[in-house]
């Protein structure tokens, strides 16, 4: 089972989805406020089972509607994945992977922990 962990950070609140290992598989943008936060974190566990993949490090890539997972090259050749919402905001961002197979894992990991998530607020 997925888990939704908010944090306080300087400016505002940040989640980060952790599977039931307690891995981080992805992280939020900073939020002004918690209720923007929740926000986020609905849009996150709606957006995500529903998504589709668009892989954008093919050639000649399909372009794939919102809601969608963008996989992608970072400056450092690792493979990342975003995930937009309906409305083409960025709503969840992952860590680097140094093998496309384990970001297509990631995102499919995503989907399976933001479908019904805890949510635990840290001070």
């Amino acid at each position: 089972m997925g888990k939704f962990e908010v944090k306080k950070a300087k400016t505002g609140f940040v989640f980060n989805l952790k599977a039931g290992n307690g891995e981080i598989i992805g992280g939020s943008e900073v939020y002004a406020t918690m209720g923007s936060c929740n926000k986020g974190i609905a849009s996150v566990a709606k957006n995500a089972p529903v998504a589709g993949v668009e892989d954008q490090t093919e050639p000649d890539f399909k372009k794939v509607k919102h809601p969608k997972f963008e996989v992608y090259n970072d400056k450092g050749k690792e493979f990342r994945f975003r995930l937009k919402a309906t409305n083409g905001e960025i709503i969840l961002a992952s860590e680097g992977y140094t093998e496309k197979g384990a970001c297509l894992k990631g995102i499919e990991s995503v989907r399976k922990n933001a479908a019904s998530p805890t949510v635990k607020v840290e001070e």
